[in-house]
């Protein structure tokens, strides 16, 4: 069952889905910490290229299926033109400000 992304307990995490579903990229940059960081399937990744390639100019789409960690932790059907839909887990680490310093990603 699909969690609504306004039901998402953590707000930074809340506004990512909410920014990563609208292609928002200006929203998505003004959530994220200075100088954040991520991860897909274990390797550190150019945020801004990935990001690119694999949010933005491909479409993506998560659709949220569980939380834990207080809403930090993440399952969901994240589907993109690339890929197709593949079940992922996304996990998050928010600074003291309530921005996302660091996320990885990978299939679950």
């Amino acid at each position: 069952m699909t969690i609504q992304t306004a039901k998402l307990r953590d707000p930074a995490v809340r506004a990512f889905v909410s920014a990563v579903n609208a292609h928002d990229r200006e929203a998505f940059r003004a959530l994220l910490a200075p100088g954040a960081t991520m991860a897909d399937d274990g390797s550190d990744r150019d945020l801004d290229e990935w990001t690119d390639r694999e949010i933005f100019s491909s479409h993506g789409h998560m659709k949220v299926d569980n939380e834990s960690r207080g809403g930090r932790a993440l399952i969901a059907r994240y589907s993109n033109d690339s890929w197709g839909e593949m079940r992922t887990r996304w996990s998050f680490t928010v600074d003291g400000d309530g921005r996302i310093a660091r996320f990885e990603t990978g299939q679950a």
